[in-house]
């Protein structure tokens, strides 16, 4: 069989050097492999298999995942870090406007005066950490939706493999596949 060039887009050229999902690919059908190729147990539908080859092979793939998973998750910790500080100086400023407010109780106007700058520094305080929060959720869901559509597409790619595989197994002849797009340069076919 003849292979197709894979677009650059689809190789990984032009993107961060991290992504390595062939890798990661051949590692998981290694670990099918082993459960497909696992003796059955007699009476049950239930297999032995390897532990330590099995846990060996999904420890490399999951070290192998893109970087930008790695990075997700330290922006969520991040986020959630930023957030609890933001409130903690909320509550803070809300701590110091009482204490002030308590001295100044035998003057009403500076009472008041005290009243309305606490509540308008707490005002303030919430919309910066709303906004605040709201841009970072945006730039976490923009990230995770380019991981989604990574994901998907090697989804895709294992799928069509997979059937590929089947087909090959079923007809001993590989049928051309038209609608698979860079599967043909990330299957691996034994029998050609």
């Amino acid at each position: 069989m003849s292979e197709d060039p894979v677009p650059a887009a689809e190789t990984g050229e032009g993107t961060a050097p991290s992504y390595r999902a062939p890798q990661d690919e051949s590692l998981l059908r290694q670990a099918i492999e082993l459960v497909e190729a696992a003796r059955p147990m007699p009476l049950s539908a239930s297999s032995m298999i390897n532990k330590e080859e099995v846990l060996a092979l999904l420890t490399a793939a999951v070290q192998g995942l893109p970087e930008e998973l790695r990075s997700a998750r330290w922006l969520l910790k991040e986020r959630d870090d930023f957030l609890a500080r933001v409130q903690r100086e909320g509550d803070e400023l809300i701590a110091r406007a009482r204490a002030r407010a308590e001295q100044m109780v035998q003057r009403t106007e500076l009472v008041k005066a005290a009243e309305e700058r606490a509540r308008k520094t707490v005002a303030d305080a919430e919309e910066r950490a709303k906004n605040l929060r709201l841009e970072t959720e945006d730039w976490c869901d923009q990230k995770l939706g380019g991981m989604e559509v990574v994901l998907d597409r090697t989804l895709r790619t294992v799928a069509s493999g997979r059937a590929r595989l089947q087909g090959a197994s079923e007809n001993r002849e590989p049928v051309p596949d038209p609608a698979a797009d860079l599967a043909d340069d990330l299957v691996f076919d034994q029998d050609e």
